[in-house]
C-alpha cells in the first residue's frame, strides 16, 4: 500500500508516517512547512519507503504512481496558527480537501480527512458524540477554522456519496505528545514553555473550562483502525477522561519545582467551555479506546519538550 499523506511534517502527520511505515507502508509526505516542521521527519531520511515533498496542497496535485490511500491531515490546528494564517486555513480545508479527493477518485485511493472537535463549537452538550451538530459561531475569529473543517466534511461526504470515495472522517480531539511546537498556543506546550523559561503560568478565564488530552500514540492507533474501516460518517477519537484547564495548569506545574505562580487572563473570544468525547462509537465499530494514561503520557512529552527547550528548539 502506498499512501500520500497531506501534513506529513506536522505533529500529528510525521506520527501518522511512522505508523504506516511500522505496517509495511510506502508513504509521499506532503507539506508547504507554514506550521510543520521537516525536522519531525529527519528520522526517516535514507528509508526506501519514504518520501518528502514540499508543496501547498491548495495547488494542483500530480502524484505519480499508484496510490491506494489518501491521508488528509494539512492544516494549522492551534488557534495563534489558524489566526495567523486565517486565509491559508479555509483553503486548506476547502480547495485542497478538494484536491486530495480528486487524486483519491483519480488513483482509485481510499480516503480519510483528519476532522476537530472544533465541529462542535462551545457545546451545549456533553459528553459530545457524532450525532450532535454542534453551535458554532460562523463569523467569530475561530469560525476560519471550525468552518474550513465543516466544509470539509461536507465535501468529503459528496464525494463519497455522488463520486463513490471510500471515504473517512475522524474528528480529533485534545492531543498532546512528542513533536508539539513549545509556545505553539495549545495548553500543554503553552504551560510547558511558561514553566521552562522562569514566565508565569497562564490560565485564560476562570480556569473552568474543560479539555480532554489523549496521548498521540492512542490517537494514530484509532486514526489507522478507522481507515480500514468500512464507516464513512464521522468518527469521535479522543480521550473521554476530562479536567479544568487550571487543574491541568497545576498537573503541569507539579512537575516544574521552581514554576511561578498561575496567573489569570481574559477568556478569548468563543472559547469553547466543555470538550470531551463520547466515543462509544469508536468502541463499538473499531474496538478502540485510548490505553496511555495521562502521567506515562505527560512523562515522555515532558522529557521531549525539556530536550527542545535545552538545545534551544522554540516554536517561531
Amino acid at each position: 500500500m502506498r499512501a500520500v499523506v497531506t501534513g506529513g511534517a506536522g505533529f500529528l502527520g510525521s506520527h501518522l508516517c511512522d505508523y504506516l511505515l511500522t505496517v509495511g507502508w510506502e508513504v509521499l509526505a506532503l507539506d508547504n512547512l507554514i506550521t510543520g516542521d521537516e525536522g519531525n521527519l529527519g528520522h526517516l531520511r535514507g528509508n526506501p519507503k519514504f518520501r518528502f515533498e514540499r508543496k501547498d496542497v491548495t495547488e494542483t496535485m500530480r502524484v505519480e504512481g499508484e496510490v491506494g490511500y489518501v491521508f488528509h491531515l494539512a492544516s494549522p490546528a492551534s488557534p495563534p496558527d489558524y489566526l495567523k494564517f486565517p486565509l491559508e486555513t479555509l483553503k486548506v480545508g476547502s480547495i485542497a480537501t478538494m484536491n486530495t479527493l480528486e487524486l483519491a477518485q483519480a488513483k482509485g485511493a481510499k480516503f480519510l480527512l483528519a476532522s476537530t472537535s472544533e465541529c462542535y463549537g462551545d457545546p451545549d452538550v456533553s459528553p459530545q458524540s457524532e450525532s450532535y451538530w454542534g453551535r458554532v459561531n460562523p463569523v467569530g475569529p475561530r469560525s476560519v477554522y471550525d468552518e474550513a473543517k465543516r466544509f470539509a466534511e461536507a465535501i468529503t461526504m459528496a464525494y463519497h456519496r455522488y463520486h463513490g470515495v471510500d471515504t473517512h472522517i475522524v474528528r480529533i480531539f485534545n492531543t498532546y505528545g512528542p513533536r508539539m511546537r513549545l509556545n505553539d498556543g495549545r495548553a500543554l506546550p503553552n504551560f510547558v514553555f511558561q514553566a521552562l523559561s522562569g514566565q508565569p503560568i497562564t490560565v485564560y478565564g476562570d480556569g473552568k473550562q474543560t479539555r480532554s488530552f489523549c496521548y498521540v500514540s492512542d490517537l494514530i492507533e484509532g486514526i489507522y483502525k478507522l481507515s480500514q474501516s468500512d464507516e464513512h460518517f464521522p468518527t469521535n477519537i479522543g480521550n473521554p477522561s476530562e479536567l479544568s484547564i487550571y487543574e491541568f495548569a497545576e498537573r503541569i506545574r507539579s512537575y516544574f519545582p521552581n514554576a511561578l505562580p498561575i496567573v489569570h487572563e481574559p477568556l478569548p473570544e468563543d472559547d469553547p467551555k466543555q470538550r470531551r468525547p463520547d466515543i462509544t462509537k469508536a468502541k463499538r465499530l473499531l474496538g478502540w479506546e485510548p490505553k496511555v494514561s495521562l502521567e506515562e503520557g505527560l512523562k515522555d512529552t515532558l522529557d521531549y519538550f525539556k530536550e527542545k527547550f535545552a538545545k534551544g528548539s522554540v516554536a517561531r
